[in-house]
């Protein structure tokens, strides 16, 4: 059904309308689905280069299985036995890593809310709660943190809810590998513009060939990762 959860057989034809060229909007009129639906789906499962439908269908049961068996709780709750105040200053030394390292404060505050919670899932009015903001500005930090594959979310009737997992590095490092493609292949476009044999051309192709071979570099980690995940999810 359209609006039903997307099936393997879903996942193939996405897997075969990436290879095929299609865009996201027309795979999504042949699915009968909307295209935030495949966008999302595309998005949280290794992106436009990196998509297997047999790993993103595994990566869904297994995220599937996670909620079911992980109760609903923030970091306050989530520390157990341990000494609150300790998690607390975990936490507070977590967000400042970030911030220091070129997130927003807010940003780094919510990723940090949702990846130290015992679930790794908070719905928008529990961020609200525990951050003691507006719910715009839990939606601006949220919208920041999809599009670069490091939260997903998912509707819960009239809820919204997001969720870090296991794969959120994995996302966060291939979209970085596909930026890295993208700022080579425009450099390189660059050098040919201006010359090779010029200062400016030739700085642009040395540009060119580091940016491209740290984002081969970077996808191949990735991938290697990633089977090393799925190797371990296997026993």
């Amino acid at each position: 059904m359209p609006g039903g959860r997307l099936t393997a057989e879903d996942r193939r034809h996405i897997a075969e309308g990436l290879a095929a060229g299609l865009t996201y909007a027309e795979i999504a009129r042949r699915l009968g689905r909307s295209r935030s639906t495949v966008t999302r789906e595309i998005a949280r499962n290794g992106g436009p280069h990196g998509y297997r439908a047999a790993r993103a269908q595994h990566a869904t049961s297994w995220r599937a299985r996670r909620r079911k068996r992980a109760p609903r709780a923030g970091v306050p709750q989530a520390a157990g036995n341990r000494d609150a105040g300790t998690v607390r200053e975990f936490e507070e030394r977590f967000v400042a890593m970030m911030v220091e390292t070129g997130l927003a404060p807010m940003t780094a505050r919510v990723f940090a809310a949702l990846f130290l919670s015992e679930s790794g899932s908070l719905t928008a009015a529990e961020l609200v709660r525990q951050l003691h903001v507006s719910p715009a500005t839990i939606s601006h930090a949220t919208t920041w943190l999809e599009q670069r594959g490091m939260v997903a979310r998912e509707r819960e009737a009239r809820r919204m809810r997001y969720s870090v997992d296991v794969d959120v590095w994995y996302r966060a490092w291939t979209a970085s590998a596909r930026a890295m493609a993208i700022w080579a292949d425009t450099t390189r476009h660059g050098a040919g513009v201006f010359g090779t044999d010029t200062p400016t051309g030739d700085r642009l192709q040395t540009t060119s060939r580091f940016l491209e071979l740290l984002g081969h570099d970077m996808a191949q980690a990735a991938e290697h990762w990633r089977q090393a995940l799925f190797m371990r999810s296997k026993h």
